[in-house]
């Protein structure tokens, strides 16, 4: 093992020998504690072996336009000769990994392992996954052979808490978000150049926030103010916060004073509707808002045909930033705080994840071939070696140890081939995006190298761990009754809410809408998802 690596020793494997703890007590600190017991005994890596495991997996935006398959990422060729595992990957195309999923459900048919949100984008919810037989129990699998997990959540039982079921059932290898640093990680991001050009500050209100658009609408001549992506789901980036949250609600299940709500139920959400559809016939939201996918809003905010999109500091600002002030050096894209009704106030809700949120998370399937090898293959990214690779990438290539602290090099930060950090780091690392591992709040320290990355951390601020409803599970029970019920509701509260905004139906619908909300048995979702809010807390 070079020095490299044990100088970045994390001691969160549980199998560090005696010899190298002097070593990481020197080192920066890292997720866990001291040895914790475990029944399994460390696995060697590289495994040997001769099999292969299926991988299904949802491409990253960010090799888009630059590799066509995951055979030809790094990263990806690097995760198997460290490992000593051969994959089959199953890619699927950015956004299209919801009707893909529910496609190979269908289908019965599911390869070793499936990187997805089984927590929020599986039918009925983890637990229901394992009992029809789509996914395994992990609980024994994590106990015998993978020894780098089950410390890591011995010694960290909040997040323990949140990647299980409210029975005790593990079921993925989690995208765990370690320190509040990578949290959040997008929001409004606004033309400062054009607010200085305009003579015009940056807006913190729905009122001032409509000012600016307007003009940027009559004297920028902008034909879309303030453009939002609208594929895969349209409205999607408006969920976590955004403009929504200036209504004290969101697109979602949220929880005030330990009362579960729905924020499409709630009467901020008609306040909401009626001024995205007044933006809308004023020309101030992007009369394409539904179709644009990430490409062209892309396009859009590096031509200049939008001045104020939601984006992340890393993948939007740090992606568009630069591009922009190649062709004007003037040009400032800066994060704008979440809008409020009232100045002064702080924002209700924003983007925020909890350390778990169920992304990207890998779950083995009932009918791998062989469970315990993909156990030990995962296992990896838990432990010393894996962390640093998938936060890092491999010393002297894509990091450099300097006094102790693991250091991007230019290959990543200043690409030969110009490619923006976002895009170097997707074919480097995973830390850029997510995955099954945990995230290194360095990767952030070092990925927000432009002042107006570093000042998202504290712009985009928020009252949203008041409010946001924690990775709760549904119970075995109510799944299939809840499946079905925010099937419908989820269907009925997308076509309306698109209809009331672009005017096909009128505002005042909206009370026929809370009827029909109550006719699919809202009223019955938000009860059992109170109960899963209450069970959680009791975990």
């Amino acid at each position: 093992m070079n020095k490299q690596l044990q100088l970045l020793k994390a001691p969160l494997a549980g199998t560090l020998i005696l010899g190298l703890l002097s070593a990481c007590a020197q080192s920066p600190a890292q997720p866990a504690g001291q040895a914790a017991q475990t029944n399994a005994e460390p696995t060697k890596y590289p495994i040997q072996t001769k099999e292969t495991l299926s991988y299904w997996i949802e491409m990253n935006a960010s090799f888009l336009g630059l590799k066509s398959t995951l055979k030809d990422v790094p990263f990806f060729q690097d995760w198997q000769k460290n490992t000593g595992v051969t994959l089959n990957i199953t890619e699927i195309p950015n956004g299209q990994s919801k009707e893909a999923f529910n496609l190979m459900l269908a289908s019965g048919d599911l390869p070793d392992v499936v990187e997805y949100n089984w927590l929020t984008g599986a039918p009925g919810g983890p637990e229901k996954m394992i009992n029809d037989g789509y996914i395994l129990k992990l609980n024994d699998l994590i106990d015998k052979h993978a020894p780098n997990l089950k410390k890591y959540l011995k010694d960290n039982p909040d997040v323990d808490k949140m990647v299980k079921t409210d029975s005790g059932s593990y079921y993925v290898f989690p995208f765990i978000r370690k320190d509040d640093l990578v949290k959040t990680t997008e929001g409004p991001v606004i033309r400062k150049d054009w607010l200085d050009e305009l003579g015009l500050q940056t807006p913190t209100t729905i009122d001032e926030w409509h000012d600016v658009l307007k003009a940027f609408k009559e004297k920028k001549g902008v034909a879309a103010p303030l453009s939002i992506k609208g594929k895969p789901r349209a409205l999607e980036s408006l969920i976590n916060g955004s403009f929504v949250g200036a209504y004290g609600v969101v697109k979602n299940f949220y929880v005030d004073n330990g009362q579960v709500k729905y924020g499409p139920a709630e009467p901020g959400y008609k306040e909401f509707l009626t001024t995205m559809h007044q933006w809308y016939e004023e020309g101030l939201l992007d009369k394409n808002f539904t179709t644009a996918d990430t490409k062209s809003l892309d396009a859009a905010v590096t031509s200049g045909a939008t001045g104020a999109t939601i984006g992340g500091a890393g993948g939007g600002i740090g992606k568009w930033g630069p591009i922009l002030t190649a062709k004007d050096p003037n040009a400032n894209l800066v994060p704008a705080p979440y809008p409020v009704l009232k100045k002064g106030d702080t924002p209700k809700f924003g983007q925020k994840e909890f350390s778990y949120s169920g992304a990207s998370s890998a779950a083995i399937s009932a009918k791998a071939k062989n469970p315990e090898l993909a156990i030990k293959f995962l296992d990896y990214a838990y432990g010393e070696e894996g962390y640093n690779f998938f936060n890092f990438g491999t010393a002297g290539l894509s990091y450099n140890l300097e006094n102790g602290y693991p250091k991007y090099t230019d290959l990543l930060l200043k690409n030969p081939d110009k490619l923006a950090p976002s895009q170097a780091m997707g074919l480097y690392i995973r830390a850029a995006g997510t995955g099954p591992f945990i995230q290194d709040k360095r990767f952030i320290e070092q990925f927000y190298a432009m002042p107006q990355q570093k000042d998202a951390l504290t712009v985009w601020k928020s009252d949203n761990d008041k409010y946001a409803l924690p990775p709760v599970t549904i119970s075995l029970a109510d799944s299939g009754e809840y499946s079905k019920i925010m099937s419908d509701v989820n269907t009925l509260v997308d076509e309306t809410s698109l209809k009331i905004i672009l005017g096909t139906l009128p505002v005042d619908s909206f009370d026929s809408h809370l009827a029909k909300l109550k006719s699919v048995n809202l009223d019955k979702a938000i009860q059992i998802t109170q109960k899963a809010y209450d069970q959680y807390n009791k975990r």
